[in-house]
């Protein structure tokens, strides 16, 4: 048996900017947040505009419900 923890897509959001303010949301409240898809070529990872694909958020499994509850406030 193993205590891996495994990250599971919490949410999508079109722009960076969006994706931060839940991220910064999130982890004041505790909660580990991975962040995927961030990096947008040439313009890097601070470009805050509408990104092919979106940005993902990622929360450990056991957080996964108490995470959209925060979102959700």
């Amino acid at each position: 048996m193993t205590d891996d923890v495994r990250f599971v897509l919490l949410a999508t959001f079109a722009t960076g900017f969006d994706a931060d303010v839940a991220r910064a949301a999130l982890e004041a409240e505790g909660v580990p947040v991975l962040v995927k898809g961030q990096h947008v070529g040439m313009f890097g990872a601070g470009f805050q505009g509408a990104m092919m694909g979106g940005v993902e958020l990622h929360v450990p499994s056991p957080e996964l419900a108490r995470a959209r509850e925060l979102l959700e406030e």
